[in-house]
């Protein structure tokens, strides 16, 4: 065995011990409400003292973001270590510690594009759990076709007055700050963005849910009245990531993190299905048990897949365009998934007022992953950009 290999096995154990020794086992469950998910923020509460102790545990030892410096709240893992961390949690079922849109779209950019001053503060927050943010990106009128925004920021010398609207703004009500996209210049449709981060509680900053078909409000219209976003928050840290009017380098950037988050690549979409459905299988009509297993081999294809992208994006060898790929193939057999749930329950899945059933809320959750085609680029775009990018094939 090599020396990388040994030092390897060597991390895996102690993480294997350090994993047995601070994951409680209520962590170690399947998720099945949305208090079981912390997102951290100023107003942040625990579900439970398990909760509060797993995440705790992994602030302290930089495992909310394990891959990130640990001058910014990560672990230093390099990726290999990362990897081993990701199977090591996968195999005892451990939940993520801290969900957070900062640690999958904002923390990337910043990694990429942000100043030291916004590192140094904004990634520590992050990390820590301190801060929750929201995206500011669609708007009505400017879905697939972002660039025709029209939330526009006058400048005033240190500061700008941003008046727009955004549309589905991921939980915008419960976020404290946002990293929006607005429109500095009208007369440059590309080079006339500016990438802005800016506090919630802002004079002016308002926000609206949208109900949704499976009955909860996670997507909310978010309005701009005069908010008055600041050009710096102090010596280098401004109030904008990369350059004023170049924000679409940035966003373009972030999109590319914001899909693979929803395609589940990082092991959200790649577990086999349940256990508990597996146990019952005898119970089920010998087509669907077909199809359960064929589910499985996708899954864990997909899984693969995930795996060898991660490693290319790491090295810098990744095809620009697999983002797409792995968002479009993820978000299928996320609503491939849920349909089976549905199936192998029957009729009490369609159950909706019921606080407590063996899977949550089967039929609100399978409703809620119709949008996983709509968010984060369309299905359709997400196939026309892959036609085009990767199979190259002519334009119609």
């Amino acid at each position: 065995m090599s020396d990388i290999n040994a030092d390897l096995e060597t991390f895996r154990q102690e993480t294997r011990a350090w994993l047995e020794a601070n994951c409680p086992p209520e962590m170690r469950e399947p998720v099945r409400d949305d208090g079981d998910v912390y997102w951290g923020g100023r107003n942040a509460t625990f579900k439970n003292d398990a909760q509060k102790t797993w995440f705790e545990a992994c602030r302290d030892k930089g495992y909310t973001v394990p891959a990130w410096p640990k001058e910014y709240g990560g672990a230093g893992l390099d990726p290999a270590q990362a990897k081993v961390l990701r199977q090591e949690m996968s195999r005892i079922g451990a939940r993520t510690p801290l969900s957070s849109f900062g640690i999958w779209m904002l923390g990337p950019a910043l990694l990429h594009f942000g100043t030291e001053g916004q590192k140094k503060r904004f990634l520590n927050e992050i990390a820590r759990g301190e801060i929750r943010w929201c995206q500011g990106y669609s708007e009505p009128g400017s879905g697939s076709d972002l660039v025709s925004m029209q939330t526009f920021g006058e400048d005033k010398g240190d500061h700008w007055v941003v008046n727009g609207q955004k549309v589905w703004t991921s939980y915008a009500d419960q976020a404290d700050w946002i990293f929006c996209l607005v429109r500095t210049d009208k007369e440059d449709k590309y080079r006339g963005i500016t990438f802005m981060l800016f506090d919630m509680e802002s004079q002016g900053a308002s926000t609206k849910p949208i109900l949704l078909i499976s009955g909860n409000s996670p997507f909310c219209e978010t309005f701009f009245d005069d908010v008055s976003v600041p050009k710096s928050y102090g010596e280098d840290c401004p109030g904008y990531v990369g350059e004023i009017n170049r924000g679409w380098d940035v966003a373009k950037y972030l999109l590319g993190h914001e899909r693979e988050m929803i395609s589940g690549a990082d092991g959200g979409n790649t577990g086999t299905i349940g256990g508990a459905m597996k146990r019952n299988a005898g119970e089920l009509d010998p087509m669907l048990r077909a199809e359960l297993a064929m589910f499985d081999v996708d899954a864990l294809a997909y899984g693969a897949m995930g795996e060898k992208f991660l490693d290319e994006i790491k090295v810098g060898k990744a095809h620009p365009a697999q983002p797409n790929m792995m968002k479009y193939a993820g978000t299928e057999l996320n609503k491939r998934r849920h349909e089976l749930v549905m199936s192998a329950g029957g009729s009490r899945n369609l159950e909706w007022e019921s606080e407590e059933t063996s899977g949550g809320k089967p039929s609100r959750n399978w409703l809620r992953t119709k949008a996983n085609s709509i968010e984060g680029g369309t299905s359709e775009v997400m196939l026309n950009v892959i036609s085009k990018r990767i199979l190259d094939l002519p334009g119609a």
